[in-house]
């Protein structure tokens, strides 16, 4: 863990924004697979783990901002834990190790919400997003599950979305810690995706080397030649050569910090010239995207910008019949690059999200559009310096899209339908790095993962 005066100033800083009351966070428990002894890998939630750090389940934390004092609510474990699991720290042991000086057996949480509730003072919860946290929380507060989403607390969860928005250099350098273990992953799956080999051979490799780190995944692996299906999480195709095959992998830190990587490998080692043509199209678009951003650009601004370049790029495909600037501000552009430039990513992969899409990534003047492709921009507001945000254009060719688009005859005059359909056997291409922002700018976090042309098809032709 952090040190644990860390814990005690983000508990601070949450308590003097949320101003008074009591805090209730909830951390996570165990989730069976198909019986109540297998269990699904734990993860702790991640807003209880940035305030109290502890990553074992059936723990809830209590902040009472008036008195200034945190309670940790747990159970020490008992002669039958001990034999299953071994001995483990005692509550006070885990609650001092995160500079808590009060703690209460778990059974006593209910009471002492329901004395508070008698008192007329408010109870702060965040959004919960479990079915057995909703459940619990239904229990502790004596309200129906349906009416739990209206209980949210907005001042809390606006504060905690502030806070966890910035990263810290501890934080930092636990996301690089995760990083270098995802520089590890993609290098050996570039230089594995050989003809004759089936994309699950390369999950496999990627997944054994997290684990062998002792590191979980951050998500399911993305690795598919069936790039423009986006999240794609089917891994049984042979590989063969002239394939393009999207992998979007990363791992977390021992901290639970996520890496978020994606990179397109062409099998055999080589792109043919119109893959080349799309592939550098996508990198010059995630470089200019980098090189925009800045403190107060809203990252809709940097989105629309790595579109104009994506599309410019593509012209010797003569895909559209219009100029960069008429193709993004129309929305057709989104009939290749249908999905954001990128997401928030911290203690989640989507950091934060959980508290929701909109309060995470919008607000401060930006609305959400609902234009197809910025619809789906997980972030549009301005950025600060401190924020880590992934950058990750891409160029799909979608057949379903593209024939539904033609048949509701949409952007005739900007789209050349004939060109797009040339292109239908072609797949995908996505270029993701996690980038902080930084007061000058901004900075590509981690260990440099190959991704110019020739850097690929250098490691590629090792692989080959």
């Amino acid at each position: 863990m952090f040190a644990a005066t860390t814990y005690a100033a983000r508990r601070h800083a949450l308590a003097q924004q949320v101003g008074s009351g009591l805090i209730l966070l909830l951390g996570n428990t165990d989730s069976p697979v198909n019986y109540a002894d297998n269990i699904y890998p734990f993860r702790q939630d991640s807003s209880f783990l940035y305030c109290f750090g502890l990553d074992l389940p059936g723990l809830a934390g209590l902040i009472d901002i008036d008195a200034d004092r945190a309670t940790l609510f747990g159970n020490d474990g008992d002669l039958d834990s001990i034999v299953w699991t071994g001995p483990l720290a005692s509550l006070a042991e885990q609650a001092q190790a995160v500079a808590v000086s009060h703690t209460q057996p778990l059974a006593q949480l209910e009471a002492v919400l329901a004395q508070a509730r008698t008192d007329g003072r408010a109870i702060h919860y965040l959004p919960p997003y479990r079915a057995e946290q909703r459940l619990w929380l239904s229990e502790l507060l004596a309200q129906p599950v349906a009416a739990l989403d209206a209980g949210v607390s907005e001042p809390l969860t606006q504060a905690m979305i502030a806070l966890r928005s910035i990263k810290s250099a501890e934080e930092i350098a636990q996301m690089e810690n995760a990083l270098e273990v995802a520089a590890r992953m993609h290098t050996l799956a570039l230089r594995a995706s050989k003809p004759g080999v089936r994309e699950q051979e390369v999950v496999g490799l990627m997944s054994g080397l997290a684990q062998s780190q002792g590191r979980q995944l951050a998500y399911p692996i993305i690795f598919s030649r069936d790039g423009h299906v986006l999240h794609n999480h089917g891994h049984g195709y042979t590989l063969q050569a002239g394939d393009l095959v999207v992998n979007d992998a990363g791992a977390e830190s021992p901290l639970h910090y996520a890496s978020d990587i994606t990179r397109t490998i062409p099998v055999g080692g080589r792109f043919d010239e119109r893959q080349r043509v799309v592939y550098q199209a996508v990198l010059d678009a995630q470089l200019a995207a980098i090189a925009a951003m800045q403190p107060g650009i809203s990252y809709r601004e940097v989105h629309d910008h790595a579109a104009r370049v994506l599309v410019a790029g593509v012209a010797p495909l003569a895909l559209f019949k219009a100029s960069a600037e008429e193709v993004v501000h129309s929305g057709a552009y989104a009939l290749l690059f249908p999905h954001g430039l990128g997401h928030h990513i911290g203690l989640d992969v989507h950091d934060m999200e959980a508290l929701g899409e909109d309060r995470v990534g919008y607000g401060e003047g930006v609305v959400r559009s609902q234009d197809f492709g910025r619809r789906s921009l997980r972030l549009g507001k301005p950025l600060r310096a401190g924020n880590v945000v992934t950058v990750e254009p891409g160029a799909y060719f979608i057949p379903a899209l593209i024939e539904r688009w033609e048949a509701e005859d949409k952007f005739r005059g900007l789209i050349n339908y004939a060109s797009f359909k040339a292109c239908q056997d072609f797949g995908g291409i996505r270029i993701e790095d996690d980038v902080l922002v930084t007061a000058e700018g901004a900075r590509v976090l981690g260990t440099p993962i190959a991704k110019t042309v020739a850097e690929v098809e250098a490691l590629g032709a090792l692989g080959a």
